[in-house]
């Protein structure tokens, strides 16, 4: 059964988000405070960019940057791919391999309604996806 991103993979998800001005370290503690990969960077409820612990990880400690005086537009993906409610696990899944992430935020009408990780999909979907990409790579 193909589950829907809304509501099974994202539910009771509180959008967790910052002004691209707010630090990197200000970012991590709302992160490790709502146990979460990723922020979202929002200007009047309209979102701007995505911030990662990969991204902070590369981009900052990696970088040898503080963290309290780099500002989270220093180092976020603006205009991030979205997807929207009613697409399919395996549809989000997919658009995370494609584009080499692990998070995907979900929009409908301009509203931003959370974000699906790689970490909240069930086996048996990263399995099928893991078949689709043989079988393309089996035809090319």
């Amino acid at each position: 059964m193909l589950r829907k991103i809304i509501p099974s993979v994202i539910h009771d998800q509180e959008v967790v988000h910052m002004t691209r001005k707010a630090t990197v370290r200000q970012a991590a503690r709302l992160m490790h405070k709502n146990n979460v990969g990723s922020v979202l960077i929002m200007e009047r409820n309209v979102l701007k960019g995505i911030v990662t612990v990969a991204d902070m990880t590369y981009r900052v400690v990696g970088e040898g940057r503080n963290p309290d005086e780099t500002h989270l537009d220093e180092i976020m993906t603006p205009d991030p791919d979205t997807i929207g409610a009613g697409s399919t696990a395996i549809e989000a899944l997919r658009m995370m391999q494609d584009g080499g992430y692990r998070h995907l935020p979900v929009v409908e009408d301009g509203t931003v309604l959370g974000v699906a990780s790689r970490r909240d999909f069930h086996g048996d979907e990263k399995a099928r996806l893991d078949e689709e990409t043989g079988l393309w790579e089996r035809i090319a």
